[in-house]
């Protein structure tokens, strides 16, 4: 029944609508005069939907003959994606306002790739991923390159527009593929075709091409080349939008993919995987070493950390999914708190991202430095942090499943990835002397900053039990590999 359908996707709608509304409101009254209003009314949208979606029906159910899905691993993506997203347009309301970038497009544009990505994590069907994926990817390309009197951003909007072309055409033509061999293009039918004996050599391609398309969204090596440049040459908030909301839809929908429609075959996606796994994480780990710009360094740490995240997804197991859910809820949380910090890093009103202006950084300011401090160590993986429990799981999961020399390998991955979090620390706290950056007052950047921190230095213990993410994520795992 349609009507029952409508019901289902009724939060992308809503939000949709309002998209569409404030977009007509703000042209008809002044347009920029309402960015700052836009952009804390979106952030409050945002967080509604948020609350509206968690405390939804545990049931599964599917709209549009299976075309998508709701159900508990949707809406655990879904709320990460949601909360994500406030967090980053609030954080950097001030920052784009005192540089006169900000403009009523940019909230109404997250809100456009929010519900690309609610799409996408809920997609089933090939026609819908691509819906999603192309809602979500046009938004970005446009919020890339924002700031139109800065040459890098604009140089930055046009890498990513053109490669993304490209992984669309990788992802359409392995869709297309897909659809010859297995004459449908929804899941529950492509995993049907694919269980009936040997699978066709043209829809292994088909996959192989999928999995290229979607390695691109997530930022796996070979498919990594955009990111560095995108992240320097974006302006700060918004190279913190792409550093988490966009990468928990992309491994939520890479996850949805594998398993709703080639879970029948795991031993043929595994490898491919975990190989991108691979990659990600030395090429990330080694790449960063080099880095003088905190931003492009970020950049490659986000590489390092999906192939982590791609290690839970190659087990192929409930369990590995589990994994990924937690490392990306964990991951999204770090770099909210990094780069609320990355934010404060100003020099005579202007933003600065080398690092060697870090330089004891903790004798101006002890407590954001100590914060930082907390959120780099988790982000190396150093225990009894959280991070080092989301590179656990992650690292079990892969040896459970018969991937040891994987789990090794991610080992020896983050010893590396160390260096370069610890070298930051070194610089604040034993660093030259000099002058200093200047001491941001923002109340919003600081609360996000000591919220993140204390999240993450605090989750471990025993009582908080990670705050629930684990339990949440074993249910959301269990929804999609029955």
């Amino acid at each position: 029944m349609i009507s029952a359908d409508l019901t289902i996707v009724l939060p992308e709608i809503l939000l949709s609508i309002y998209a569409m509304v404030a977009l007509v409101a703000a042209v008809y009254t002044g347009k920029d005069a309402l960015a700052g209003l836009l952009t804390w009314v979106t952030a409050l949208v945002f967080v509604g939907l948020a609350v509206w979606i968690g405390m939804g029906e545990g049931t599964a159910q599917a709209a549009f003959n299976g075309m998508f899905q709701d159900d508990g691993f949707a809406r655990f993506a879904k709320v990460t994606i949601l909360i994500s997203a406030a967090a980053v347009l609030v954080m950097g309301q001030e920052y784009m306002s005192r540089r006169a970038i900000l403009r009523f497009e940019y909230p109404l544009l997250v809100a456009l790739a929010v519900v690309g990505m609610m799409v996408m994590v809920s997609a089933g069907d090939l026609m819908a991923l691509y819906m999603g994926l192309e809602l979500q990817s046009l938004s970005l390309y446009v919020v890339a390159s924002l700031r139109r009197d800065s040459a890098r951003s604009t140089e930055a909007g046009m890498k990513y527009f053109v490669l993304g072309a490209l992984s669309s055409g990788l992802l359409l033509y392995g869709s297309s593929l897909v659809y010859g061999f297995a004459g449908t293009t929804n899941f529950a039918g492509i995993i049907q075709a694919v269980g009936q004996g040997e699978t066709p050599l043209g829809l292994l391609f088909g996959l192989v091409f999928i999995i290229s398309g979607l390695a691109f969204k997530v930022s796996a090596v070979p498919f990594h080349m955009w990111t560095p440049d995108v992240y320097e040459g974006a302006p700060t908030p918004i190279t913190a939008f792409f550093a988490t909301a966009p990468k928990m839809a992309a491994m939520a929908l890479f996850a949805r993919v594998v398993h709703d429609a080639f879970g029948g075959v795991v031993g043929d996606w595994q490898q491919v995987v975990a190989l991108l796994s691979l990659l990600s994480m030395y090429l990330g780990a080694v790449a960063a070493i080099g880095q003088r710009d905190i931003k492009r360094l970020m950049a490659y740490s986000s590489i390092a950390h999906m192939g982590f995240a791609l290690m839970g997804l190659a087990a192929g197991s409930a369990f590995g999914v589990q994994a990924m859910l937690i490392y990306m809820a964990i991951y999204v949380t770090m770099n909210i708190g990094t780069f609320a910090f990355i934010l404060s890093m100003e020099k005579d009103g202007m933003p600065v991202s080398n690092i060697d202006a870090l330089n004891m950084y903790s004798k101006r300011e002890p407590g954001k430095a100590l914060a930082m401090l907390v959120l780099l160590f988790s982000l190396a993986g150093v225990p009894p942090l959280v991070g080092f429990f989301g590179k656990f799981y992650v690292l079990r999961a892969a040896y459970d499943a018969g991937l040891a020399w994987l789990a090794i390998a991610g080992v020896i991955a983050s010893v590396i990835g160390a260096f370069y979090y610890l070298r930051i620390v070194y610089f604040m706290y034993f660093g030259e002397e000099q002058e200093g950056l200047d001491k941001n007052p923002s109340a919003v950047l600081g609360a996000f900053l000591l919220a993140s921190a204390a999240i993450i230095g605090l989750a471990w213990l025993p009582g908080l039990n990670l705050l629930g993410v684990e339990t949440l994520a074993e249910t959301a795992a269990a929804a999609l590999v029955n």
